[in-house]
């Protein structure tokens, strides 16, 4: 770090790499940081005293692109988040950029097709090929002149305050999301199961976890969320469920194990269906929110950005509800363009 605070930038550009696609726990693996001449890899797993790092994120204004599960990982790794993150994947959308991946944006502004090679490697193995240390250069190499350009836009277009309040309000999300959800199991798939199948569901996805933490590899690398719904259909229908033929030996075995338990599991100590909010949605609030949308998207329309960035359909909902104040909802600048 010491080698970029001669830089020409005042606010340098960071990136993250973790191994979150090869281990049951991800670690932080690189940290990638540019002041806009000088490119740094600064590795966390070779090192035994980060504190220095946490003592300048603390005070840190930093250029990033689409921060939020890097900002997931300073939380973990540091327990704090930085001063401010400026999100050139925000900007973009904000100026009405549809593709707005890193890759996507290097292209629009400098004509640079980037390698996406990397992308998926496992960057806790060491030392580092050259091929990951260039993709890894590269993820920063051209956050900074990006930044500038979109902030010059974004000044231009009259909309630089939407982009500094939607940076401050991603960063107060990551701040309040649970680290750990309750019941985690309760996954994409398992609202069309009745309380008996969400006891194989729950049996099972914790005979996956289990399998996962002591092969540490990724849950998914042991059976993805689509299997375990499926399984648990089939289970719940009487079915015995299609097992691929590399379960073997003792995960095989393991599974079975599960699946039976789960059968003698008494009735009264199977999983609750969480209760639906029945909304019946009266002429008056239809009407509310047909206008309110309405709104949105001609708004949108005229800014030449995604209705979703003025107020997704959920926000909508919650307001026509009553459940939230406006002010809790939307941002400032999103309360003004809709007049609410």
């Amino acid at each position: 770090m010491e080698g970029l605070k001669a830089g020409p930038c005042s606010v340098p550009g960071i990136d993250l790499e973790a191994d979150n696609l090869h281990r049951y726990a991800e670690q932080l693996c690189l940290i990638q940081v540019t002041d806009g001449e000088n490119y740094e890899l600064v590795d966390p797993l070779a090192i035994e005293d980060l504190s220095p790092f946490r003592d300048f994120l603390e005070t840190a204004t930093l250029w990033m692109h689409g921060a939020d599960f890097d900002m997931t990982l300073f939380k973990r790794e540091f327990d704090l988040l930085p001063k401010m993150i400026f999100d050139t994947q925000i900007a973009a959308r904000l100026l009405g950029v549809r593709k707005f991946s890193y890759a996507n944006l290097v292209d629009q502004h400098f004509d640079v097709q980037l390698s996406k090679s990397s992308q998926k490697e496992n960057w806790g193995q060491r030392p580092l090929p050259d091929k990951m240390r260039e993709y890894a250069k590269n993820d920063v190499r051209y956050l900074l002149p990006m930044g500038a350009n979109l902030e010059e836009q974004l000044h231009e277009k009259g909309r630089y305050q939407w982009f500094i309040q939607s940076c401050a309000a991603a960063m107060d999300r990551v701040r309040e999301r649970e680290e750990q959800r309750e019941d985690p199991w309760r996954i994409q798939g398992s609202g069309k199961l009745d309380s008996g199948g969400l006891n194989f569901l729950k049996a099972l996805w914790d005979w996956r976890d289990r399998e996962a933490c002591s092969w540490d590899r990724p849950a998914f690398m042991v059976a993805r969320n689509a299997q375990l719904i499926d399984w648990s259909l089939d289970l719940l229908r009487g079915k015995d469920p299609v097992i691929p033929h590399n379960f073997k030996g003792g995960r095989l075995r393991r599974l079975y194990d599960a699946m039976k338990e789960a059968k003698s599991t008494p009735k009264s100590e199977w999983p609750e269906r969480p209760k639906r909010k029945g909304r019946r949605w009266a002429d008056e609030q239809e009407e509310e929110f047909r206008r309110h949308a309405e709104r949105r998207d001609l708004v949108a329309e005229e800014l030449d950005i995604d209705p979703s960035m003025l107020a997704p359909r959920a926000v909508i909902e919650r307001l026509v509800w009553k459940e939230e104040v406006p002010e809790s909802l939307l941002l400032p600048w999103q309360r003004d363009l809709l007049g609410i």
